[in-house]
C-alpha cells in the first residue's frame, strides 16, 4: 500500500514563494503517476500538476494553465524515501486552496496517455492549506 503525507503549507503574501512536499511511503511501484490537486472553498477540485516517475526518472507531463510558468513539480529519492515537491512562485490570492497530492499506478507502455490530471487517482493525502493574502 501507498500513503501520502503533504507538508509545507502556510500563509503568505502575493508574490511570495512556497514549497509543498508530499512524502510517498510504501512501494513506489504502486505510485508511478503522481499529481497535485487543489480545492478552494466552494469550488471544484482542480488538477495542478502531474508527473510520471519510474526507475529514478521523472517526466513532468502537464500543468494547469493557471499555474504554468509559476509552479514546478519534481520528485526526489533519498534511500527509501520518495518525495514529490511543488515549488510555487509568484503566488496569487486565487492560489488559496487546500492542496492535495495523489497517486495511482499506470502501465509504462502508454504512460503519457494514462497519467493525466483527468486520471482516476486512488491514493490521496490529507491536504495542506495554502493561503495567499
Amino acid at each position: 500500500h501507498v500513503q501520502l503525507v503533504e507538508s509545507g503549507g502556510g500563509s503568505v503574501q502575493p508574490g511570495d514563494s512556497l514549497r509543498l512536499s508530499c512524502e510517498v511511503s510504501g512501494d513506489p511501484y504502486f505510485a508511478n503517476c503522481l499529481a497535485w490537486f487543489r480545492q478552494a472553498p466552494g469550488k471544484e477540485r482542480e488538477g495542478v500538476a502531474v508527473l510520471y516517475s519510474a526507475n529514478g526518472k521523472a517526466t513532468r507531463l502537464n500543468y494547469a494553465d493557471s499555474v504554468k510558468d509559476r509552479f514546478t513539480v519534481s520528485v526526489s529519492q533519498d534511500n527509501a524515501k520518495h518525495t514529490m515537491d511543488l515549488r510555487m512562485n509568484d503566488l496569487r490570492p486565487e492560489d488559496t486552496a487546500t492542496y492535495y497530492c495523489a497517486a495511482v499506478r499506470v502501465p509504462f507502455v502508454g504512460f503519457r496517455k494514462h497519467c493525466r490530471l483527468t486520471s482516476t487517482f486512488d491514493v490521496w493525502g490529507q491536504g495542506t492549506q495554502v493561503t495567499v493574502s
